[in-house]
């Protein structure tokens, strides 16, 4: 049971659609369907027999007959997609565009010899003539409907009309006009089915391409699914490492700086010499400010609420503002880039805060500029520096990590750091990430 038979004739399948089928959306698309491909395939198969008389006429005369026959095949291709695009908008149902051969070898003669010996082309030419039979018999179970519609009329008009007729013929008449109500509409949803799958193949790829094209779409699945298992394994090892490293700066810093703060304040408790406990109440005052550097300085690590309040644009100012090298913060589109998810804002904001951190203390560089913008529908950063380059995201770096961050979220990430000519980060991630 295909999709395409599915949507354009329930009736055949479900007893509900059955059951409404002379007024079902289905039917009169079919209606629509026979209506408007019936006028142009009139217009299409005359041009077609027409034209095809004349060229083979002309056959015999070389220089006329051949390019005539060019001309056509090409004619047919215009008129193909304009019919894929019709299917597709009255039908709901799509139509793969084909892939026409190209010459081997420049030339007018090898172009000409392309466009003869395309099977594609020759099956469009077909279409009309093909369609045409099957609308020819779709215009039958519409005209079934019509006949059904005026014996269902026939009889109460014939009555009010003081035209007697027996109680038998009437209701025959009746039953059989109810029944053709019926089945009438299921015949043309039929009937529209069989044109889509007789339009596929005439206006479509054919068998060997749509065979390549599936084997090529297969591929691409395989590809995309070890990619995703390469970067949910890249992404769970670089949580693993962020939480260990959570662990140690909590552990080495905060924890030792706690311990120390009650120490002091120990020690202030049991002195009995108001200038000591005064010294030890400093000292723990101090300890008490540090350790809130620290934290603030983890939790920024973690996800800065700069970025959850105010956006990207304003947290890159701030990574700007707090780096000892000049930055320059370009923000094309500020209403765009804070419109993008906020995976994608994270994942650009800590591959800058990277990248700034590397320029400070590796780069030796005078200056970076930050832009970000929305391409289409990703988000695009690019950090540039004029430091020494060389950088490299080898195993366990900090850029290693934010590489596989940005390819779980199926973005890119590209290093280009030639010895001597600066680092330039280029991040691209999904908007809706």
């Amino acid at each position: 049971m295909s999709t395409d038979s599915l949507r354009i004739a329930p009736a055949v399948h479900h007893r509900r659609a059955l059951l409404t089928a002379p007024w079902s959306a289905a039917t009169w698309r079919a209606v629509s369907q026979l209506v408007v491909g019936g006028l142009v395939m009139i217009v299409a198969a005359t041009l077609v027999i027409t034209v095809l008389s004349v060229d083979l006429s002309l056959v015999f005369v070389f220089a006329l007959g051949v390019p005539a026959t060019v001309a056509t095949l090409l004619a047919a291709r215009p008129l193909a997609r304009w019919e894929r695009s019709r299917i597709e908008i009255q039908l709901g149902t799509p139509i793969a565009a084909p892939v026409y051969p190209q010459a081997d070898r420049p030339g007018w003669w090898p172009r000409w010899a392309a466009v003869l010996t395309d099977g594609r082309s020759w099956a469009h030419l077909a279409y009309p003539l093909v369609a045409g039979a099957v609308l020819t018999v779709a215009s039958v179970a519409a005209w079934l409907g019509c006949v059904a519609l005026a014996a269902v009329a026939y009889v109460p008009v014939t009555l009010a009309q003081g035209v007697e007729l027996s109680a038998w013929r009437a209701v025959g008449i009746v039953v059989g006009g109810v029944v053709g109500l019926w089945v009438a509409p299921v015949l043309l949803q039929l009937l529209t089915v069989v044109y889509v799958r007789v339009a596929r193949p005439l206006l479509g790829p054919s068998a060997a391409q749509a065979a390549a094209d599936a084997a090529r779409r297969a591929d691409e699945a395989e590809d995309r699914v070890e990619h995703l298992r390469t970067t949910r394994t890249a992404a769970v090892g670089a949580a693993d490492e962020e939480r260990r490293r959570i662990e140690r700066d909590l552990h080495d810093g905060a924890q030792q700086r706690l311990v120390a703060l009650g120490v002091e304040l120990g020690a202030a408790r049991r002195s009995t010499d108001p200038e000591v406990a005064a010294l030890a109440v400093e000292h723990a005052h101090r300890e008490v400010k540090e350790t809130l550097a620290e934290l603030r300085d983890l939790v920024r690590g973690i996800h800065p609420a700069v970025l959850t309040d105010r956006g990207l644009d304003a947290a890159l100012s701030a990574l700007a503002a707090r780096s000892p090298v000049p930055v320059r913060v370009q923000v094309a589109d500020p209403a765009a880039v804070g419109a993008t998810s906020a995976p994608a804002q994270a994942a650009a904001y800590f591959v800058v805060a990277e990248a700034l951190t590397n320029a400070a203390k590796h780069a030796s560089a005078t200056s970076v500029t930050v832009s970000a913008d929305v391409l289409g529908d990703r988000l695009r950063v690019v950090i540039a520096d004029d430091g020494a380059g060389g950088a490299v995201a080898g195993p366990g770096s900090g850029l290693e990590g934010l590489a596989a961050r940005v390819a779980a979220l199926d973005g890119t990430f590209d290093l280009d750091s030639p010895a001597g000519a600066g680092t330039r980060v280029t991040v691209e991630v999904p908007c809706a990430s």
